[in-house]
């Protein structure tokens, strides 16, 4: 009788371990660093070595406060990669003072004033017949499609960014890691 209630508690130990284990399962590493779901967008974004000049863009527009706010949010956060990819020159213009209100509208156009995991946007495409409207708090629409198991999102432009690393959560909302800048209509 011994034997079996202690067998009985050690398999139901294991298994309510492997029920809180999946309960919390780990945020996907971004730009070599871990993501923690109780920092905030901006305390992790600051760790990762692929967004430096997100992070640079969003100082220098003064959104460092709003973004480690309460939220939630939703960021389409572009690699420095994507950054790169601009045009000559594009970058280091925006980010003069001068140019800090068309810097400002760029990446509100990034952000959406939701926790939007990638589940949830592609309930949303599918229910609105394969594209679903991303209003951002820039203003901008950005245009949410599926390819294949990825979500792509069209900028006022027609640029396309494709989310790479999906449900990157925050304390105060979500990261969807993309490689492109998505532009507004200026």
């Amino acid at each position: 009788m011994f034997k079996s209630t202690v067998r009985t508690l050690m398999i139901a130990t294991i298994i309510a371990g492997g029920a809180v284990s999946g309960a919390y399962a780990k945020n996907p590493m971004v730009g070599g660093a871990a993501m923690y779901a109780d920092k905030n967008i901006v305390e992790n974004a600051m760790n990762s070595k692929d967004h430096t000049t997100l992070v640079a863009a969003v100082k220098a527009a003064g959104l460092v406060e709003t973004l480690q706010g309460k939220g939630p949010f939703t960021v389409f956060a572009p690699t420095n990669e994507a950054f790169a990819a601009l045009p000559a020159g594009t970058v280091d213009t925006l980010l003069k003072p001068e140019n800090k209100a068309k810097l400002t509208k760029v990446l509100t156009c990034h952000v959406v004033a939701a926790d939007a995991m990638s589940s949830a946007i592609g309930k949303m495409i599918k229910d609105d017949g394969g594209e679903h409207d991303v209003k951002t708090v820039g203003g901008c629409v950005l245009k949410a499609k599926m390819m294949g198991k990825k979500i792509t999102l069209t900028d006022e432009n027609g640029g396309v960014a494709h989310v790479t690393i999906a449900d990157v959560k925050q304390s105060n909302g979500v990261i969807h890691v993309i490689d492109k800048v998505l532009l507004p209509k200026m």
